[in-house]
């Protein structure tokens, strides 16, 4: 066990992390804002949306980047010199303060190709390898759209109507996640300030006032941003030491977004056209890796069926920070790269017979790569057992017995499966 004086040092270290941390709003920071989407349908959506370094430069950050950034060399010299170099804790929030500081380097090249390296540094590219020989995460995304795009073609899974507009949905979310968290008190508000459909905060779920919602897209709110990203936000907050666990570094995007989709599946929320909609994101970050601009990745959602609006939405998520001819903000490969990840880490853990530490996974905004380094905390005594554990993960017989039977079927030759059974489907 560490020493209790050591114990509150950490909290007092952990808080002023948190503290400067907070004005960093990478989001916020890149987005594009209403007049350039207005600009470029007024031009028939024929041309690039003008988006320089210029356009950036003039919008605030709230924050002086190279002095935040020293605020964070600060820190974390205070970090070695009171707790020691070779403190565990010290390795873990070391870790925190390096990666912040590039991210306030990243949000300083917004509208160069600097930012997209930047961007790869922290959440990854599509073409990285898991391991040498095996396909990378693009070629995985082609992988499964084949049988996503029969299931769809096929129309025997219809979509749920949106019908239920924003207010309502406040209404019905907030229901569903009184019942199903108990304890943890989740806000759900509306908010015209955000260009996806929902997004979750430190203890809220905030709705698009302009989109409406089918009963399904409301369930998998429940459990993608309600159970994970605001239960994790919440796990880490109730931290007796290490509060730092409250608050996400892009590493533990990864992490949180592949938690939170391996939940959507799991708990059977999840539809083909949601995970046909985190492939294409993947599809769509490579394709302007490999020269294709906003116009050709807005044509191509358009050509997919979307409307104008989504199709213009969604191409601005791969350009945000960037430019609508240069490289891509890659954070929308976080939700499949995350989920490999974390499916691996689970099933390496049943092989193993230590299911037992996979709550652990929720104490807070963790990376996969801190995983070892989490539990080792938590033997110490210095983070305590997650404060709220979804249902799939308090009772984890459910969990271990589906995944040890999915890693068998997984060992069957599908190519042969495939010439077996097909016939009795002509």
């Amino acid at each position: 066990m560490i020493d209790k004086a050591l114990l509150l040092k950490t909290r007092e270290l952990s808080d002023r992390l948190i503290a400067l941390q907070t004005p960093i709003r990478i989001l916020d920071a890149i987005n594009w804002d209403k007049s350039i989407k207005e600009e470029f349908f007024r031009q028939k959506c024929q041309k690039n949306p003008l988006v320089d370094k210029a356009y950036y430069q003039q919008r605030d950050l709230g924050f002086v980047p190279s002095e935040l950034r020293q605020a964070f060399s600060d820190l974390n010299r205070n970090i070695i010199s009171q707790l020691g170099q070779l403190n565990p804790i010290t390795q873990y929030m070391s870790k925190m303060c390096a990666e912040y500081k590039t991210v306030l380097n990243m949000l300083e090249y917004r509208g160069t190709p600097e930012f997209h390296d930047l961007s790869v540094e922290l959440f990854g590219h599509p073409k990285d390898l898991f391991h040498a020989g095996e396909p990378s995460l693009s070629e995985l995304a082609n992988m499964l759209e084949m049988p996503l795009k029969n299931l769809l073609a096929a129309d025997i899974l219809p979509d749920d109507p949106k019908n239920i507009d924003a207010d309502a949905a406040v209404k019905i979310l907030a229901e569903q996640v009184a019942t199903s968290m108990p304890g943890i008190d989740v806000e759900v508000i509306i908010s015209d300030g955000i260009v996806s459909d929902a997004a979750a905060g430190a203890n809220n779920i905030k709705l698009n006032q302009d989109v409406k919602f089918s009963q399904r897209e409301l369930d998998i709110l429940e459990v993608h941003e309600g159970w994970i990203h605001v239960g994790t936000t919440q796990n880490g907050l109730a931290q007796p030491y290490l509060t730092c666990l409250s608050k996400g570094t892009p590493s533990s995007t990864v992490t949180q977004e592949g938690l939170a989709v391996l939940t959507e599946i799991i708990t059977l929320k999840s539809t083909p056209r949601r995970l046909a909609k985190l492939v294409n994101r993947i599809q769509a970050v490579t394709k302007v890796i490999d020269g294709a601009e906003f116009v050709d990745i807005y044509r191509d959602y358009v050509a997919q069926g979307l409307s104008k609006d989504e199709s213009y939405t969604l191409a601005q998520r791969v350009f945000r920070g960037s430019t609508a001819t240069g490289l891509p903000f890659t954070k929308d490969i976080a939700y499949i790269k995350g989920f490999v990840l974390v499916y691996n880490l689970i099933r390496v853990a049943i092989q193993l017979g230590r299911i037992d530490q996979l709550p652990l996974l929720l104490v807070g905004k963790i990376s996969i790569d801190d995983f070892r380094l989490i539990s080792q905390l938590h033997d110490l005594g210095v983070i305590e057992n997650p404060k709220f554990v979804p249902p799939h993960f308090k009772d984890l017989r459910g969990l271990a017995t589906w995944l040890s039977f999915g890693r068998f079927i997984g060992n069957l030759s599908f190519e042969q499966l495939e010439n077996d059974y097909k016939p009795l489907f002509l």
